[in-house]
């Protein structure tokens, strides 16, 4: 098949006349041709790929032939009117069955193809007798005109059936357009060119109690549909509304606003929409879709009350903290000196008195010695927090090393080993506070040693990809497991050695090592005993 042929078939079946009825209209213009002509026979062809179909007839039943036998098909397509006096005796048409007798004994034969304004060919209107005859040109003419009257009504035919088409079609959309509507949880609302409601949705008309309504002027709008700011008491003044905004500005995103509707809650809404334009931009109207955000802007609220509550708690931690520090230092300066004070005065006194009141002096300096001991752990606690964190590097074997010369005293009374465990690395920290942290926690080994074996406390280090975890380890008397995460509160005491501390001393390790970035934690040492574990970051670069 030709593209010329494809083309042709494809103008014929948009058409959509082959095996329909050709109504009144046509078939009254092929008897006008038939009476123009003066036969008594009449035809309406059409020419598809392999059928030629009498689509109204006059003087003979129609039907549907073969292509290969029609008459039309044989010039047709070349678009110039055929006229034969008589086809008996044409070379072209002499042998075709309508002229031989097989389908009919045509002589007199006149065709007027069907030619659409493109080109295509879709067929011919035919006259046609079985005695030679003469048509004159005006005769000619008419059947010319009335082809053209056929292919008009063609075209109105098609034109009518597209319209019903597009009606068809819009009415389902429009019903489409409807049920999405009344379907979605979004306020969907319209207005006209002059800012008049045309359009609520489902929604809309839940949320605001009432459909739209034409007669109600923007200056009353927010009264009729109890329209508010923000704060809920305010009117929407007639510029602040947000479809009028769209309408004004071309645009309105996430303007927010409060609607109360009698047996409802407030809504607070978000409004987003645009005009809608025409041909040139011409504005036609706007529409906007408002979102339900009463339960976000309530969850809102509260976030934001729990930082204003946060914050106040911080600062009233920093205060807080500031005091104790104060506390502390006024302590250590104001206490430690009359406490020494206090203690010498006691040792003369125990040198001058026998008996009960010796007693009583003994007692009295293990008192003054407990005192001095809990301001040196406040001070120590109040400096961990206070005192700026100076970062070089810290060699923890050379640390560790001093600790154990400080604590060898202390060791060697309790007959305790304090040993490292592999190397030590060099970390990213300030080396007094670290100094202090390792420290306390031998020293705390130490002090709650088991007495019933030997002390021995193993300080090791290992690297995990990300920093070095320090573990101080002891065989000691343990935490019970339900008590490991208050160990690190303020003033708490287990009671569970022989000596009793202030409960200040993990405390301080674990500002110290917070204030570095790591953590720490407690947990039991395999055969009894408790290990503390500890992290720092690694030694940073040189100029880092």
């Amino acid at each position: 098949m030709t593209e010329r042929e494809r083309l042709r078939l494809a103008a014929l079946h948009e058409y959509r006349l082959l095996d329909s009825p050709a109504g009144d209209e046509l078939e009254a213009v092929v008897r006008v041709a038939a009476a123009v002509a003066r036969v008594p026979h009449a035809t309406l062809n059409l020419i598809d790929e392999n059928r030629q179909c009498q689509l109204t007839t006059v003087g003979f039943e129609g039907g549907d032939s073969d292509r290969s036998d029609s008459m039309c098909a044989v010039r047709f397509e070349t678009g110039i009117f055929t006229y034969l006096p008589d086809a008996s005796v044409d070379p072209d048409f002499k042998d075709n069955p309508w002229v031989t007798g097989v389908h009919a004994g045509v002589r007199l034969y006149a065709s007027a193809p069907l030619v659409t304004p493109e080109g295509h060919a879709l067929g011919s209107l035919c006259v046609f007798d079985v005695v030679p005859g003469v048509l004159d040109e005006d005769q000619i003419a008419r059947l010319e005109d009335l082809a053209r009257i056929i292919l008009a009504l063609f075209e109105r035919r098609r034109q009518a059936r597209i319209n019903a088409e597009l009606a068809a079609l819009a009415e389902q959309r429009q019903r489409w357009t409807d049920t999405l509507l009344d379907t979605i949880d979004v306020a969907v609302v319209a207005a006209d060119r002059n800012g008049r409601l045309t359009l609520f949705n489902r929604a809309a008309r839940e949320w605001h109690g009432l459909d739209a309504d034409r007669g109600v002027e923007p200056a009353y709008r927010a009264g009729r549909y109890q329209l508010f700011e923000t704060d809920g008491r305010t009117p929407l003044a007639p510029h602040r509304l947000p479809l009028l905004r769209a309408l004004r500005d071309g645009e309105v995103r996430g303007a927010e606003m409060i609607v109360k509707c009698p047996g409802r809650e407030p809504m607070q809404v978000s409004v987003s929409g645009r005009a809608l334009t025409g041909p040139g931009g011409a504005p036609q109207g706007a529409v906007v879709a408002m979102h339900d955000v009463t339960s976000a802007r309530a969850q809102q609220r509260v976030i934001e009350d729990a930082r204003r509550e946060l914050a106040a708690a911080n600062t009233e931690l920093r205060r807080s903290n500031t005091d104790l520090s104060n506390f502390a230092g006024a302590v250590s300066h104001d206490l430690v000196a009359p406490l020494a004070a206090v203690g010498g005065y006691l040792e003369q006194i125990r040198a001058e008195v026998h008996g009960e009141p010796l007693r009583w002096a003994d007692a009295a300096s293990r008192a003054v010695t407990r005192m001095r001991d809990l301001i040196r752990a406040l001070l120590d606690y109040a400096q961990a927090g206070r005192a700026p964190v100076r970062r070089a590097t810290a060699d923890l074997a050379d640390i560790c090393e001093h600790v154990r010369t400080d604590l060898r005293p202390a060791a060697e009374e309790a007959g305790a080993v304090v040993e490292v465990a592999g190397t030590l690395p060099e970390v990213a920290g300030d080396p007094v506070l670290i100094r202090q942290l390792l420290q306390n926690l031998i020293g705390n080994a130490i002090k709650y040693r088991d007495p019933a074996r030997a002390c021995r406390v193993t300080v090791s280090a290992g690297h995990d990809g990300r920093g070095w975890t320090v573990q101080v380890a002891d065989n000691g008397l343990g935490i019970p497991p339900e008590q490991r995460e208050r160990v690190f509160d303020m003033f708490t005491r287990l009671g569970n050695g022989t000596a009793n501390g202030h409960g200040i001393g993990l405390s301080t390790c674990w500002r110290i090592v917070e204030r570095h970035g790591g953590r720490i934690r407690v947990d039991g040492t395999p055969g009894g005993g408790t290990t503390v574990s500890f992290t720092l970051p690694e030694e940073t670069p040189s100029g880092s």
